[in-house]
């Protein structure tokens, strides 16, 4: 059960602020009862690549957004080569994604972390 405020601040599709991104493109959080489940598509070298959903876990965002309490996200991807770890909240309207990255591949790329922003489509 959601307990931890106002979650329709972090529903909808949001587009990626930077068209130049190497990152994630847009990222869908929809609620289904009291679960979220989120899509992501990243940009691939030819063509957008949409990872596999996920469900969502929900944290207070301790910080108020407009006077209101909202919540936070967190979800993790499973790519088999790689495991992506979200974490999401709105902050000033703005839709923030923390990515942690760690390959599985043994191809020798570096983890990474990066942060990346969204508006809100409509």
């Amino acid at each position: 059960m959601i307990t931890t405020g106002n979650p329709k601040s972090v529903l909808g599709r949001w587009l990626n602020t930077n068209r130049d991104t190497h990152g994630i493109a847009e990222c869908t959080v929809v609620q289904d009862k009291d679960e979220f489940v989120v899509s992501i598509t990243a940009v691939g070298d030819n063509e957008p690549v949409p990872w596999p959903k996920a469900h969502a876990k929900v944290f207070a965002n301790l910080e108020e957004e407009a006077g209101q309490r909202t919540v936070a996200l967190t979800a993790t991807f499973n790519l088999g080569y790689m495991i992506a770890e979200t974490h999401m909240r709105v902050n000033k309207g703005v839709f923030v994604i923390v990515l942690y990255v760690t390959y599985h591949d043994d191809s020798g790329r570096s983890n990474y972390l990066n942060r990346e922003f969204f508006y809100r489509s409509e």
